[in-house]
């Protein structure tokens, strides 16, 4: 295996002669660098080459611990997840928590816990127990301070990295004088004040204890081009980086732009997958990794989801204005995790949907996910009605004992009520939750756990609400109603089969001038009033309240008899 962990040697660099310049970098780097940092070469030892199947892809999941996870990290979880393991090679997650103004207390948790539910928990990184697993760590950047440092201090050895000492107000008033001229704004060029400092006058500001923070050196030219071939938006032109962008922070603390550039190398980084925001970087990325000899990782820059707004326009999925942007969004209404990942399979390859109904029974990890088809300029809208459809289908292969399960560990975090319901006779749920289920025409009138409750409300017996007929429609005036009630109340018993039950019910139909099926009334309507359904409807209504529900037989066998008589003499 290739091993593309080479640098310059500082060992053999410190048996040449050194120019003044040299020495003076070699001074300065001393002189910000003091403690007792590792060697390049020990890290280059300590983080070796991965040994993995040839064509293995090694991927990272990379949040900053912001308290939030969008619905868009998660989808590029997946992505990530599915390639490597595709490949049998290796998903990470690290921390990307350098910039430690914006971390939110728990953000850590919500990520890793968000991963778990969702089934896309790391091959190394911090799990659901807080705990790190893999050779490769920390997986946090905030602990890899020294790590960094020894890098950078190595750019400031070799003069491609620098203090520098501007205020904000220095940078404001550049900026604004770069606005007034009309040029490009930024750090750069003749406005780059300690790119080529005096030496003596460095040394000064530090004397002085003057804060600062390091710069790269860019060699680049923003009037030349680079050729660039992303894995999915082809081959791109782009200018060459020539900002002296800031690598490490007051604080000690790396940029992400560098950061991620050592992290990558490092732990083995073979595809970078992220959103294509990101494209404008990768002249400067490409110019870091150029600058260590460092092999750079492939990348591929995927279009965000979106959504069509109330104007009709499309835009990016808005943590701000979208609540579907936060993946909590799903657990609480109670999206089946499955779903959701399904649903996302969807947007990163088109065909799988036709793969999902060629192969109904198969686990989706048993899908291949193309990296060549994932949406690249044009970004997949986001799809409420299809999520929907996709967990109807889901809910409706379950068992009822999974369903029972499912819905009460939803409504153990969400609904204290509805789960105090269920614990009082799961025995009693469980029949409930098999009413129409199983085979090919099992129900689907379940979106999300959040609905339960709603639409089986009239299985609570303690609960139930006398039915409002004032609401029920009908050809029928009251005293029919309540005459077709009685005869069934009648012959209602729950040992009558499902056909003998149905007999009943049309004979009832007959005895009222309605017809006792539909092809009947469909012959010859001007002989009848309407045709059974309208009869079984009515019962319906006093049993449920409800003109819409599974299979009523089932219900009333779930209900017993005693409870159907109670609500046959409500009305």
């Amino acid at each position: 295996m290739e091993n593309n962990n080479n640098l310059p040697l500082n060992e053999q660099e410190s048996l040449k002669e050194l120019t003044p310049e040299q020495k003076s970098n070699r001074q300065l780097a001393e002189r910000l660098f003091p403690e007792d940092l590792p060697s390049i070469e020990s890290l280059l030892t300590r983080y070796p080459d991965r040994e993995l199947p040839k064509g293995a892809m090694v991927t990272r999941i990379a949040p900053s611990p912001t308290g939030f996870m969008h619905i868009g990290g998660m989808y590029m979880a997946l992505i990530s997840c599915r390639l490597a393991h595709q490949t049998n090679g290796v998903y990470y997650l690290r921390i990307e928590d350098t910039d430690q103004k914006r971390e939110v207390e728990g953000a850590r948790k919500v990520v890793t816990d968000s991963l778990h539910k969702f089934g896309l928990d790391p091959d190394e990184g911090e799990g659901i127990n807080g705990v790190e697993k893999g050779a490769y760590g920390p997986y946090r950047q905030s602990e890899r301070k020294d790590i960094y440092k020894s890098f950078i201090k190595h750019l400031v050895e070799i003069g491609r990295a620098y203090p520098c000492f501007c205020s904000e107000e220095e940078l404001e008033a550049t900026h604004k004088k770069q606005e007034e001229l009309n040029v490009k704004s930024g750090y750069y060029g003749v406005w780059a004040k300690y790119r080529n400092a005096d030496p003596n006058i460095v040394e000064e500001m530090l004397n002085q204890g003057k804060p600062y923070i390091i710069r790269f050196k860019s060699l680049g030219s923003n009037e030349n081009k680079i050729v660039y071939n992303d894995l999915l938006k082809g081959q791109i032109e782009l200018p060459e980086n020539d900002l002296d962008l800031v690598i490490l922070k007051s604080d000690g603390l790396p940029t992400y732009h560098f950061a991620h550039v050592i992290d990558d190398h490092l732990m083995g980084t073979t595809h970078v997958l992220r959103g294509d925001e990101w494209l404008s970087s990768i002249p400067l990325h490409r110019e870091l990794f150029k600058a260590f000899e460092f092999k750079c990782p492939e990348y591929a820059h995927i279009a965000p989801i979106n959504k069509i707004d109330e104007s009709g326009g499309k835009r990016k999925l808005s943590k701000r204005k979208d609540p579907e942007a936060n993946i909590s969004f799903f657990g609480e209404n109670g999206y089946p995790e499955v779903a959701v990942v399904e649903y996302l399979m969807n947007l990163a390859n088109s065909n799988f949907e036709d793969w999902r109904k060629a192969n109904p029974d198969k686990l989706y990890t048993e899908f291949q996910l193309a990296l060549k088809k994932l949406p690249d300029s044009a970004g997949p809208l986001f799809d409420r009605v299809k999520l929907n459809d996709i967990a109807k289908e889901k809910i409706a292969g379950m068992k009822a004992e999974d369903l029972y399960a499912k819905v009460l560990d939803w409504s153990s975090k969400y609904d204290p009520d509805f789960k105090e319901i269920l614990e009082k006779d799961p025995e009693y749920w469980i029949k409930v939750f098999s009413i129409d289920r199983g085979g090919n025409k099992s129900r689907k009138d379940i979106t999300m756990w959040s609905e339960v409750k709603e639409i089986s409300a009239f299985f609570n017996k303690d609960r139930f609400i006398e039915p409002d007929w004032s609401s029920f429609t009908s050809k029928l005036n009251t005293d029919e109603i309540k005459s077709i009630i009685s005869q069934y109340d009648l012959v209602f018993s729950l040992d009558d089969s499902s056909d003998k039950w149905m007999e009943k019910i049309k004979q009832i139909a007959v005895n009222f001038g309605f017809a006792p099926d539909t092809k009947t009334y469909k012959k010859n309507k001007e002989s009848f009033r309407g045709h059974v359904g309208e009869v079984a409807q009515i019962i319906r209504f006093a049993i449920t309240g409800r003109t819409q529900t599974p299979d009523l037989y089932q219900i009333m066998q779930v209900l017993g008899e005693e409870e159907c008589r109670k609500r046959l003499t409500l009305i």
